[in-house]
């Protein structure tokens, strides 16, 4: 059997065929050099059916970055695009082209700015641009927007998660349920957006988190298979791991036996000096049978160990197991907050797929080009006004009010300097009939939002750690407004344009048109 050779698929060929033939075309028309500018963004929050997001947390630069300084294209890459054939049996790729791909086709001519992972971002605010040679820039096309998109989608839906759970302990259990590798990204993502652990070994030691994990209903059934018990198996695990105890009580009945069973070797491990860390549900009404099982637990003393929760939980249906345990709780004489607080979930599938919504959306569209010294807008037509892409150089800011919460999120011209306007004007990004107003004595803070990242191919930016990222997710979400944060139906958050790009816009479709 041949061995596979990921190194190829995941290197500087991990790109569509047409960046390549464009890139060609571009070289072709002695255009390959132009300095261009990309800016990459996503249009929609993410809907998923019966809720949709109001934000979205940005998640997948650093393994952006450390694909771009590894990929070029050598010996092995040049051959295969020099085998390939068109229909005429004609080389697709000319020599002089891959000759000049040899020499010149890795990222180190590219400059690279980007909001820092972590932050909350909104549609149509570009997350990253990219400016740097015409031909190299259109190749990243493909590799960016895969390795942005979906962590970017996967954060978002763990910072929806954390939102419900403010205060419990969330796992994320996805790798079985994710897309190959994907699963690997989405991990990190998740502990970005709000996850504590995952049980992914191999990424929980890259970032330095402890994997967590319970066992499966297999170890109990391989026990009574071989005609023991439940109580047997649990006795079993409990004797090896005696202070790491988590037992999983529905592979049988869980109220009936699973939690009698745990209690009993609980009681057991106490005996010896362990503390038990707690039970798992993973089936049946899990806000019903966290209610019986807590009863069951402090009735014999164990009022203290963990409830952990699975079974295809998001932060739709934990907003609805905790609103039926405050509701149901006191009728079994139980105090609702101190039970939600021991619960512990645990996150797979409809995290790591963000079921509901798989995919952001995310686009990469060229904004502006240089010529003669000169940078040209650049903007692409569509129907659909929502589509056309806001032109030119540009930076991104963001305002925050007296409040300190952020109050828009305002695009401006790279050379305009907006902190020094008495009043500024707000743009609607598409309706000309929306604009506001804000003098500048009620913004109390004005934030740039994209910072260097690359500078001609060269890293200028330290990559913090998860922890870090972590706390500017907070620190962000705490700066938002309730009503952007709901569940259900989020105030959407004001993103403008200043007049002059506003301007700039309209006369470029004009000028196309």
């Amino acid at each position: 059997m041949k061995p596979i050779d990921y190194n190829t698929a995941e290197g500087i060929l991990f790109t569509d065929q047409y960046q390549l033939t464009m890139a060609q075309l571009y070289f072709d028309q002695g255009l390959h050099e132009k300095n261009a500018q990309f800016d990459y963004f996503f249009r929609r929050y993410p809907d998923y059916g019966e809720h949709k997001a109001g934000y979205c947390i940005h998640a997948g630069l650093e393994w952006l970055i450390d694909w771009m300084q590894k990929s070029r294209f050598g010996d092995k890459e040049i051959e295969y695009l020099a085998g390939q054939r068109n229909r005429e049996n004609k080389a697709v790729f000319k020599p002089d082209f891959l000759d000049w791909l040899r020499h010149n086709g890795d990222f180190g001519g590219i400059n690279l700015e980007a909001v820092p992972e972590g932050r909350v971002v909104h549609p149509n605010t570009p997350m990253a641009t990219v400016r740097g040679p015409l031909a190299m820039g259109q190749i990243l096309e493909t590799s960016l927007l895969n390795h942005m998109n979906y962590p970017t989608l996967i954060a978002t839906k763990a910072a929806r998660i954390r939102s419900v759970a403010p205060d419990n302990l969330i796992l994320e259990f996805g790798a079985r349920r994710a897309a190959g590798k994907g699963a690997n990204a989405g991990a990190r993502a998740a502990l970005i957006g709000g996850a504590d652990f995952s049980s992914n070994v191999g990424i929980s030691h890259i970032l330095n988190f402890p994997p967590k994990g319970t066992h499966a209903h297999s170890m109990v059934q391989v026990f009574l298979g071989l005609g023991m018990s439940e109580r047997d198996a649990f006795q079993a695990y409990a004797d090896v791991y005696p202070d790491d105890c988590l037992l999983l009580v529905d592979t049988i009945d869980s109220l009936e036996s699973g939690v009698p069973n745990a209690i009993n070797v609980f009681e057991n491990l106490k005996k010896k000096g362990h503390k038990p860390v707690g039970i798992r549900l993973d089936s049946g009404d899990l806000a019903f049978m966290a209610i019986q099982s807590a009863k069951m637990l402090n009735n014999a003393g164990f009022e203290d160990v963990s409830i952990v929760l699975s079974n295809e939980l998001d932060e739709l249906n934990i907003w609805q197991i905790t609103s039926q345990i405050r509701e149901e709780a006191g009728q079994y004489g139980l105090d609702a907050d101190t039970l939600i607080k021991r619960l512990v979930y645990g996150i797979g599938t409809r995290l790591i797929t963000s079921s509901g919504s798989p995919s952001l959306g995310g686009v990469y569209k060229l904004t502006a080009v240089e010529d003669k010294g000169e940078w040209k807008t650049a903007i692409k037509i569509s129907e659909s006004v929502a589509k056309i892409p806001n032109p030119g150089a540009k930076k991104l800011l963001r305002l925050y009010d007296e409040r300190e919460k952020a109050t828009a999120d305002l695009l401006a011209l790279r050379e305009e300097e907006p902190g020094r306007q008495k009043e500024l004007t707000l743009c609607h990004p598409t309706d000309p009939a929306k604009k506001r107003c804000l003098e500048q004595k009620n913004i109390t803070a004005m934030e740039a939002l994209l910072l260097p990242v690359l500078k001609e191919g060269r890293l200028v930016y330290d990559f913090p750690s998860i922890d870090k990222i972590r706390e500017l997710c907070t620190k962000d979400l705490q700066r938002l407004d309730s009503g952007v944060k709901r569940l259900m139906e989020p105030h959407i958050y004001h993103v403008s344009l200043t007049q002059k790009l506003w301007d700039e816009k309209q006369k470029a479709i004009i000028e196309l048109t």
